[in-house]
C-alpha cells in the first residue's frame, strides 16, 4: 500500500513559527518606539545649529561670551517662545547658554542644552551638552 505524502504545516510548527514571531516583536516594537522618539528630537538638536553658529561668530568678534545672548549681540537669532513643529521654545540666555525645548506631548518637553565655554587663550570654544535629552538616550554630549 502507498503512503500520501505530508501536504502543510503540523499544528506544532505553526505554534513555534507564531512564538518566535512573538519574541522578534518584544524586542522590535520598544526598539522602533525610541528609534523614532530620537528621529523626531533631531529636530529640536538641529534647530539650534544657526544659534550656534551665531554664539561662535559672536564669540570671535566679541572676544568673549559676556554679550553673546538674545538682544546682546544682534547676529544670534530671536527666541523661540511660541511652538514651533517638535519645538516648545529656543532660547539663548546669558555668556551664550542655548536651551531648547521639545514638544510638551510629543517629546515629554525634554530639554537640550548647550553651553560654550571658551578655552585657557580665549581663541577658541568647546560645547558642553546637558538636559533631560541624556538620560532619555535621544542626543549625545
Amino acid at each position: 500500500m502507498l503512503k500520501q505524502a505530508q501536504k502543510g504545516f503540523t499544528l506544532i510548527e505553526l505554534m513555534i513559527v507564531i512564538a518566535i514571531i512573538g519574541i522578534l516583536a518584544a524586542v522590535a516594537v520598544p526598539q522602533y518606539g525610541q528609534y523614532t522618539k530620537r528621529a523626531k528630537f533631531s529636530e529640536v538638536v538641529t534647530a539650534t545649529a544657526a544659534v550656534k553658529t551665531a554664539v561662535n561668530l559672536c564669540f570671535q568678534e566679541e572676544g568673549g561670551l559676556a554679550t553673546c545672548n538674545d538682544g546682546g549681540y544682534a547676529g544670534i537669532p530671536a527666541d523661540i517662545t511660541a511652538q514651533t513643529g517638535l519645538i516648545e521654545s529656543l532660547e539663548t540666555a546669558g555668556l551664550g547658554v542655548i536651551t531648547a525645548t521639545g514638544h510638551a506631548t510629543e517629546l515629554n518637553g525634554l530639554t537640550y542644552v548647550l553651553t560654550p565655554v571658551a578655552d585657557a587663550n580665549n581663541t577658541r570654544v568647546t560645547w558642553g551638552v546637558t538636559g533631560t535629552c541624556l538620560t532619555e538616550n535621544l542626543c549625545k554630549d
